[in-house]
């Protein structure tokens, strides 16, 4: 709508608009855009909101039924990626986080089929994890330390088995049962029974 005549109601609110800052328009420009999504597709907001209720949901049954599988075996806990997660981040408060690095870069290693990037990266872990005064070096004995070393010269996907495996074994026996017995996982487990205890209650 536009007139020019005097005293046009128009006419007042494109001054008074005009008088305002540019920052107060461009707020009311977004709040107005924001009101019409809300007002015009409402449908929209309800099925993303039914939907991530419905995931987190099922996220939370997985959750809770991985974590009480964690203490069956140090196997389950590895195949879980929050097991991983959950099992490094206390490693971390023992300032023992390398074994469980070295074992994963480790199984990626495994993975490598170039040649020429199983070589390089054969290097960069022992470099890092395995030889003497390394940064993040494992706790291996020398004699196991020497077999990669020389396993090296013919990098194969093979090469850091035995350090591989003698980390593992560290992990299972040593830090594994402290974990289990760590407040931060017996918590885990408590809110995991409740959780499964609430939800039979409500079958």
């Amino acid at each position: 709508m536009s007139c020019w005549m005097p005293g046009c109601p128009a006419l007042s609110m494109c001054r008074a608009l005009a008088a305002l800052p540019i920052t107060c328009l461009e707020r009311a420009k977004d709040l107005k855009t924001r009101l019409g999504i809300l007002f015009h597709k409402p449908e929209l907001g309800h099925r993303i909101g039914t939907s991530s209720k419905l995931q987190l949901g099922s996220r939370r049954r997985d959750s809770s039924q991985e974590v009480l599988e964690w203490r069956e075996s140090f196997d389950q806990l590895l195949k879980s990626k929050s097991g991983v997660t959950a099992f490094h981040t206390f490693l971390k408060t023992e300032f023992s986080e390398e074994n469980l690095d070295f074992w994963l870069a480790c199984e990626d290693f495994k993975k490598t089929r170039s040649k020429t990037k199983l070589a390089s990266k054969a290097n960069r872990i022992f470099e890092e994890f395995v030889q003497n005064e390394a940064p993040r070096e494992v706790n291996i004995d020398h004699e196991t330390r020497e077999i990669t070393r020389k396993n090296l010269s013919g990098a194969t996907s093979a090469c850091f088995n035995e350090a591989q495996a003698k980390t593992r074994t560290l992990m299972e026996k040593d830090s594994y049962p402290r974990f289990l017995k760590s407040a931060s996982y017996q918590d885990m487990t408590k809110q995991a029974t409740s959780r499964g205890i609430s939800k039979r209650s409500h079958t």
